[in-house]
């Protein structure tokens, strides 16, 4: 049976740890604050906000959204993040992503707008450019940086072993992959199109999933001692939920059947996504205390 890595442990932990400096904040006469940008009124992005919300609450960090129509153009956001930039008040902005299809185009533009001393979510040029040079440039994505997390809170050293992270978007896989290999792990990226995909899984000793495909990771797809991530959250209608009725939200993995092989894994909801709002509260406070260090 395995151990069973729960996002609230390692939350709860940093949480304490980022009320105190809070607090110091505010006797600076500081509010740390953060700025909300949604286009439209996509599922994913209001469950994301209302953790973050409450995240946020409870750690005594100030929100503002900015709620933007879905048929909203590139101008209507890029004055919208003119203004945030110009609001010393705000310390960090984040742009839910993925913006919606219209948008695609300008995404590279729109990302780039943003004051990189505000980007606490690594979305600017220079915040990846510190991702992938192992500098100290900007923030890396939260997500990717919440994995790392509850590999420390759990005690789990990355350095000789072999991760494999399938999954290769700006936003989890390529950044998790770099941040993992300056821990001195072996990392392979995985993707649609890498063959025999379950056997190069079985390789690894940590496997990380970002692929956002309910149900991916089967028993064929794991070995005993590795220890396993599930980044994704995907809807899986035949799920029960709390309601007594089905529809819940599920990871990559059928828990179920890697539950009983693998020395340890995260559950999903509860897992890494319970960790990511708050190492996006943690950013926040670094962006409030530093003044833009980072930049």
């Amino acid at each position: 049976m395995a151990k069973i890595l729960r996002g609230k442990d390692v939350a709860d932990a940093l949480c304490a740890k980022l009320c105190a400096r809070v607090d110091k904040l505010w006797d600076k006469g500081v509010m740390p604050t953060l700025a909300l940008v949604r286009v439209g009124e996509n599922p994913s992005d209001l469950s994301y906000e209302a953790g973050i919300l409450k995240r946020a609450e409870r750690i005594g960090v100030a929100v503002r959204r900015v709620i933007l129509p879905e048929t909203a153009e590139k101008a209507a956001i890029f004055s919208a993040i003119d203004m945030l930039n110009a609001d010393d008040a705000v310390h960090g902005v984040l742009l839910f992503r993925p913006l919606p299809p219209h948008l695609k185009a300008d995404g590279e533009a729109i990302f780039s707008r943003l004051d990189p001393k505000k980007d606490v979510d690594g979305m600017t040029p220079l915040s990846r450019a510190g991702v992938y040079s192992g500098g100290d440039l900007g923030y890396p994505p939260c997500t990717p940086a919440a994995c790392l997390e509850i590999l420390d809170h759990y005690g789990y050293a990355c350095e000789g072993k072999r991760a494999v992270v399938i999954g290769r978007s700006a936003v989890v896989g390529r950044p998790l992959a770099m941040m993992l290999l300056a821990r001195s792990a072996t990392v392979t990226v995985c993707h649609s199109k890498t063959a025999d995909l379950a056997a190069v899984c079985r390789e690894a000793d940590l496997l990380v999933s970002a692929a956002g495909r309910l149900r991916l990771l089967g028993a064929d797809f794991v070995r005993p001692g590795q220890t396993v991530l599930d980044v994704s959250t995907n809807w899986d209608e035949s799920k029960p939920n709390a309601k007594g009725g089905l529809g819940a939200f599920a990871g990559d993995a059928d828990f179920d059947a890697l539950e009983p092989i693998v020395d340890a894994i995260t559950p999903v909801p509860g897992g890494v996504g319970a960790v990511t709002t708050t190492v996006l509260m943690k950013r926040v406070i670094e962006a409030a205390e530093d003044g833009g260090a980072h930049a």
